[in-house]
C-alpha cells in the first residue's frame, strides 16, 4: 500500500471517530426533566414561580395551548419558587392546598390574575390566599390546615430541587419531551416547538 493510500485511510478513520463522538455527545448532553411519554404524545413540563411577572405573562398562552392540543400534549406544571420572592413558596403551597380540593387550576388563575396586588410584598400574603380559597368556595378550615402542612411544603421544595438539578435557573423554564426549551416562552414559539415534536 502506498504512503498516500495509508495517509488517506488514517484521515478517513480520524474523521469517522470525530463524527461518531459528536453524535454520541449530542445525544447525551440534553438536560432531561421529564421523559418522552411511551405513547408518543408530547410532554411539556413548566417550572414556574407564582410571583414571577414573566410566568404570569406566559400563563394565558400555555392555557391556550392546553385547550388546543387536548390529549395529544401532556402539560405538567411544577413549582420553582425563587427565594427572593417573599410569598412565592406559600403561594405554591396554596395552589397545592386548593388542588387537594380539586381547584388547582382555578387557584393558579386567581394567583396570576391578582399577582400585581400581592406579588412583591414583603409581608405574608396568607390572608390574601385564604381570600382566594373563599372565592373558589373551598372548605376554608381544610385549606388553612393544608397551608401549614409540612408535606405540601416539602413537595414544593422537592420540585424546586428537581428543577435546579435539571438546569432551571430562572422562571418560567419549559422542557419539551425532556429537552430544555431555549426560546422566549411565547405562545407562538412554544407552539412551533410542540408541532415539531408532534411531527416526528
Amino acid at each position: 500500500m502506498s504512503k498516500n493510500a495509508r495517509l488517506s485511510l488514517i484521515i478517513v478513520a480520524v474523521v469517522a471517530v470525530v463524527i461518531a463522538g459528536f453524535i454520541f455527545f449530542s445525544r447525551n448532553t440534553n438536560t432531561t426533566a421529564a421523559p418522552q411519554s411511551a405513547d408518543g404524545k408530547v410532554t411539556v413540563v413548566e417550572y414556574l414561580d407564582l410571583e414571577c411577572p414573566s410566568c404570569r405573562a406566559a400563563h394565558p398562552g400555555v392555557q391556550k395551548l392546553k385547550a388546543e392540543y387536548g390529549e395529544r400534549v401532556s402539560f405538567d406544571v411544577r413549582h420553582f419558587p425563587i427565594p427572593s420572592h417573599r410569598n412565592a413558596e406559600l403561594a405554591a403551597v396554596a395552589v397545592e392546598a386548593a388542588g387537594a380540593q380539586g381547584k388547582r387550576d382555578d387557584m393558579f388563575k386567581l394567583m396570576f390574575d391578582a399577582q400585581q396586588e400581592w406579588g412583591g410584598q414583603q409581608t405574608s400574603q396568607r390572608a390574601v390566599f385564604v381570600g382566594f380559597a373563599q372565592q373558589l368556595g373551598l372548605d376554608l378550615a381544610a385549606f388553612e390546615k393544608a397551608l401549614g402542612d409540612s408535606a405540601l411544603r416539602e413537595r414544593v421544595l422537592a420540585q424546586r430541587a428537581e428543577g435546579s438539578k435539571a438546569g432551571v435557573q430562572g422562571t418560567p423554564t419549559f422542557f419539551i419531551n425532556g429537552t430544555k426549551f431555549s426560546g422566549a416562552p411565547s405562545y407562538e414559539n412554544l407552539k412551533t416547538a410542540i408541532d415539531q415534536e408532534l411531527s416526528r
